[in-house]
């Protein structure tokens, strides 16, 4: 599986590119450019060389540097060139900042407040914060997201707003979550809240709309005194889309409230629909194997759902491969390791299942809740709770824990990797972890 949007940082072509670092060694590196990685699936790397990354780590050792992020963001860092990227927001919803690390020593390069919110809505939760969505980056730009509350633009040189937007409508009520892609020309964002539901493209460029396409799922939820499907909980979601090809073609894969959606990226036209009316506020970010796509429907009816790829329009009845309720995540998003489905549950159960049919081959409690989306690099998979503890397997049919390691402060945030260094943000700080 390929990540399309990445494919041209491996390319060579880093134009207009001023790192110190130069071509020869960005092509080496195994930058982080968006929320899952360099392939959207946590994967560190798709070849089978050893990175080196750490085994284990504690408060005292194979920390390499730690720093204070002010204010409060699950995002997680973006690296590219030597600069780590990451967003932060005052608690309230008022103030909306970006800031620039620089990776080797932790120095902050760039702390700008981008944006202001006079009266912003409450979250009325404590599991999400205003500054949630994660960066993208590529050489040249990183583009910084907050949902509604503005998104922009910055040339990674000059440390310039290039471009920025605050006229994308969505009420996120809960607060915005959905992370940004890239695909060729286009920056895609994802806007599910109780008032409208959307999908939309920009121009990388300009910050210009390429398209826009509306969710396609009947709502039929205002016949009832429930009243949170009144306030609107029922119509939100906080998935990020994946990007890849599906038999030499782009998909884009995509959870909203009460439905999956395959819509052609060039072109946000919808491919096909899923539904599963019982369930919303789905996060888990989709994976995808073998004509099957993977996802979590969410809160409610809560299921794991594998759905053949091949359809046309409304599915429902006759393209779900498989599901399971049992254990299923509704934060963390699954992993695909050597034909195995790694899937962790709120409360720690971590399962591994058979892909082409669901099948569980076994299952164990590895302890503390779980947010944070899972990675797989040198031979293992990093599961990160909200405790501090990581908990690192070997992948295969029989459970086998590498090591575990712990921390002070736990993780919301997904993790991201550069070389042999893993980048973990904490609810106050970040910290480079690197074995010596």
């Amino acid at each position: 599986m390929s990540h399309l949007p990445y494919a041209f940082l491996k390319s060579g072509k880093f134009l207009g590119v001023t790192f110190a670092a130069g071509a020869i060694l960005l092509s080496a590196r195994a930058d982080w450019p968006e929320f899952r990685g360099p392939t959207g699936d946590g994967y560190v790397t798709k070849d089978s060389k050893t990175i080196g990354l750490p085994l284990t780590w504690s408060e005292t050792n194979n920390i390499k540097w730690k720093v204070d992020i002010h204010d409060h963001g699950f995002s997680t860092p973006v690296i590219l060139g030597g600069q780590i990227w990451l967003t932060s927001a005052t608690e309230e919803g008022n103030d909306f900042f970006v800031l620039c690390i620089d990776e080797k020593t932790g120095k902050v390069l760039l702390d700008q407040k981008l944006f202001h919110c006079e009266k912003p809505e409450p979250q009325g939760n404590a599991v999400n914060t205003y500054a949630t969505p994660t960066c993208a980056i590529e050489p040249g730009r990183v583009y910084v997201h907050f949902g509604s509350y503005g998104t922009a633009c910055l040339d990674t040189s000059t440390l310039k707003v290039i471009w920025q937007r605050q006229d994308l409508p969505c009420r996120h009520y809960r607060g915005p979550s959905s992370s940004l892609v890239l695909f060729e020309k286009m920056l895609i964002l994802t806007m599910d809240g109780v008032d409208v539901q959307y999908l939309t493209a920009l121009d990388k460029t300009t910050g210009k709309t390429i398209w826009k396409t509306d969710r396609s799922v009947a709502w039929n939820d205002r016949d009832t005194t429930d009243k949170m499907i009144l306030d609107g909980d029922r119509r939100k979601a906080h998935s990020t889309p994946l990007i890849t090809n599906v038999n030499g073609t782009p998909v884009l894969f995509s959870v909203g409230a009460k439905a999956a959606y395959a819509y052609d990226p060039r072109t946000g036209k919808e491919i096909w629909r899923v539904g599963f009316p019982g369930a919303w506020s789905a996060a888990p970010c989709p994976v995808y194997a073998n004509g099957l796509v993977y996802i979590s429907t969410g809160w409610g009816d809560t299921e794991l759902l594998a759905i053949r790829t091949d359809g046309q329009g409304d599915v429902t009845t006759n393209h779900v491969a498989w599901k399971i309720t049992k254990s299923v995540p509704r934060y963390a998003s699954p992993i695909l390791v050597d034909g195995l489905l790694y899937i962790v549950s709120d409360d720690g159960i971590l399962s591994c299942l058979e892909p082409d049919s669901g099948k569980e081959i076994w299952h164990t409690g590895i302890g503390g809740n779980y947010a944070a989306s899972p990675i797989y690099a040198d031979g293992r998979i990093y599961f990160f709770n909200q405790q501090g503890k990581t908990t690192v397997i070997k992948p295969g049919r029989v459970f086998e824990a590498l090591a575990t390691n712990k921390l002070s402060s736990g993780l919301m945030a997904s993790p991201a990797v550069d070389g042999k260094a893993l980048f973990l943000r904490t609810k106050k700080t970040l910290i480079r972890i690197e074995a010596e």
